[in-house]
Parts: C-alpha cells; sequence; structure tokens
C-alpha cells in the first residue's frame, strides 16, 4: 500500500520554508488549522490543503484530531476510522502501542512525525503501518529527503536472458512512441510484449547515429496492441497510453523508476515480429515475443546494457526479458489459466 505523506504548518510567513519545501518536494497535502492560512497556501500552487477539525467538528473532507491518553481515546479513533473519516492521531508519549491497537483493528489511521525514526517506525507497525505521517518539523533537509525516499516508486525486477529465435518481417502496422516527461538514461527503456507474461527491454532512443539525433525522453514501444508495465505491477495496451499516465522505466540491471507520459504518437510504419526464448527455472522454455518498427533507431536491450538494433538482430543473440505467469484482467495480475500465442 502506497503510504502519504503530508506537512503540518501553523504560520504562513515563519513557515514559508516549510511550504514551499513541502509544495516543490510533491507531498500529498498540509495540513493547517486555519481557514484563511489554508486559503494563502492554495495560492501559492495546486496543492491539496486540509484542515486539521476535532471530534466535534469533523467532516469527511478533512482530518479530525485524536489525541490519546487512555483506552476510551484508542476506541474512539478506531470507530471514527471506520466510519471513513480520516483520523490523526497524537500520542503523549510516542509510544507504538496505541497505534498497535487501532491498526489491528482499522487502516485509516495518520499520526504525526517530528523526525525520520518516528515517521519509519509508523509506517512499518504491525508490518502494515499507519496509512500516512504528517510531519511536523521545521527542518527542511528532512521533509525534502524523507519525501524523496517514500515516494521514489522504484521497483526491483529479476530480468532474465533471451536468446532470439527468429525476425520475420511485417508489413505497415499501427506503432507507438511514448515520449516522457523525463530525460532517460544509456541502458534504460521500457517493458513491452505481446503477452504480459513475457516482456523484452526495449531501449530508450539514447543513442547517436549519422541519419537522426537522439531522443532520450522516448521509447519506440512497438505495435499498438502491445502491452508496456506500469507501476504497481500493472499494465495497459500501448494504444492506452496519453498524457499523465505512469510508466516503468528500468535499467539492465532490473532497476526501475516512475516517469510520465508527455506525448503517445501512433504513426503507421513496418514493422518485425520478433521471437525468443527464455529458459525458466523448472529446465522448460517459454516463447516470447514483441512487435516492433523495423527500423536502425529500434533497440533491445544485451544482458551488458548496451543497445542492439533490431534490424542486426540474428538467431542466437541474447537480449534482456522479463517473465512472469500469464493472466491480466484490465491489467491488474490475477491468477487465471490463459493462453496467448
Amino acid at each position: 500500500m502506497k503510504k502519504e505523506i503530508y506537512v503540518f504548518v501553523e504560520d504562513f510567513e515563519k513557515d514559508k520554508p516549510i511550504i514551499t519545501t513541502a509544495i516543490e518536494s510533491g507531498v500529498d497535502g498540509i495540513l493547517v488549522k486555519d481557514k484563511d492560512l489554508k486559503n494563502k497556501i492554495e495560492k501559492l500552487a495546486r496543492i491539496k490543503v486540509y484542515l486539521l477539525k476535532d471530534e466535534k467538528n469533523k467532516d469527511l473532507e478533512n482530518f479530525v484530531y485524536i489525541l490519546i491518553k487512555n483506552k476510551k481515546d484508542e476506541e474512539k479513533a478506531t470507530e471514527l476510522a471506520k466510519k471513513g473519516y480520516k483520523v490523526l492521531v497524537e500520542t503523549t508519549d510516542w509510544t507504538i502501542i496505541p497505534l498497535e491497537n487501532i491498526l489491528a483493528q482499522t487502516d485509516n489511521i495518520y499520526t504525526f512525525a517530528k523526525n525520520e525514526k518516528e515517521a519509519q517506525t509508523a509506517l512499518e507497525i504491525l508490518e502494515k503501518g499507519v496509512k500516512g505521517v504528517v510531519l511536523k518539523t521545521k527542518d527542511i533537509n528532512f521533509i525534502r529527503s524523507f519525501v524523496s525516499k517514500i515516494k521514489a516508486d522504484t521497483e526491483k525486477l529479476n530480468f532474465v536472458e533471451a536468446e532470439i529465435e527468429d525476425v520475420i518481417p511485417l508489413g505497415m502496422c499501427d506503432r507507438v512512441c511514448v515520449d516522457t516527461c523525463s530525460l532517460l538514461k544509456p541502458g534504460e527503456g521500457m517493458l513491452v510484449g505481446n503477452s504480459s507474461s513475457g516482456m523484452f527491454l526495449v531501449h530508450a532512443e539514447t543513442e547517436e547515429n549519422p541519419y537522426v539525433a537522439s531522443r532520450p525522453f522516448r521509447v519506440n514501444a512497438g505495435a499498438v496492441h502491445m502491452y508496456i508495465r506500469l507501476p504497481n505491477n500493472k499494465t495497459k495496451y500501448l494504444c492506452e497510453l496519453q498524457a499523465g499516465d505512469e510508466v516503468m522505466v528500468y535499467n539492465y540491471k532490473g532497476e526501475g523508476r516512475k516517469v510520465y507520459v508527455g506525448r503517445n504518437k501512433l504513426e503507421r510504419r513496418p514493422m518485425l515480429l520478433i521471437k525468443a526464448k527464455v529458459k525458466l527455472e523448472n529446465g522448460k522454455e517459454k516463447e516470447i515475443s514483441a512487435v516492433l518498427q523495423n527500423a536502425e533507431t529500434i533497440r533491445l536491450t544485451k544482458p551488458d546494457g548496451k543497445p542492439i538494433s533490431v534490424v542486426n538482430l540474428k538467431k542466437g543473440d541474447k537480449v534482456i526479458a522479463y517473465v512472469e505467469e500469464a493472466g491480466r484482467h484490465f491489467g491488474m495480475k490475477v491468477k487465471e489459466s490463459i493462453i496467448e500465442k
């Protein structure tokens, strides 16, 4: 479960560095006690600002604050959270026992944290942790580093080697260039494939050549029907991508990061059907395939991270791939029997 990070602010002038840091760091929102302060912050940037209310003035849109002093307060916080309120709890001596008692019964709980130790502990209590933490600090470096750490949206996959079996020229097809809002590095690319259970790492257009300038923000990802891997173990068809969507970019070591789509560019181009085989841990072989544009600038990724053009591929070449069990429902992983050819 993704964790939410908020920052608590008390004064507009005194806390301007905190407000600015929170906005630039990409927190999920800012908490304040005063409506006038809320209005001032909302004029600075498009960011969600919540009011911190007591239980008598609570509403479902804002946070309700509960100070945990005894068992009765624990029960009150649990009951409100179960009803859908965003409950922010604070203990008098920051012991984790009250939080454990509440989290054992509900998930919709937030807590204050004054430093990284408190914040990290709260996010890990009972292994699932609170839904989010509210940073109550004047340390802008702590805010910046902690938000960056929690919001990194990184992923590590176990890549395998795929051995090229065949490269078959096709006619004209519709293909997709995924232009991102980030600059990609040599060795990085996107996972795409004819099946979500077998995908190739298509290299970003970071390489110069005599005919076309590099486009390090772009991955020429292939035919419109293919799957592309997204954050949180989800997939989409390439034709479904649009500006603002999140997609994953991986390096040759399997280390992934989230980037945003700036443009999805569809054009008709001559294509290639690329077939490869992967040896599985059980000793069996699995065939994977992809349909990519027939052009020198489209490259797969070799195990050492170097790109290899699809026009130069030959039987026996080794490239990076990712395999898993088949089965997706609207892009989400499911357990089911499925055959894709």
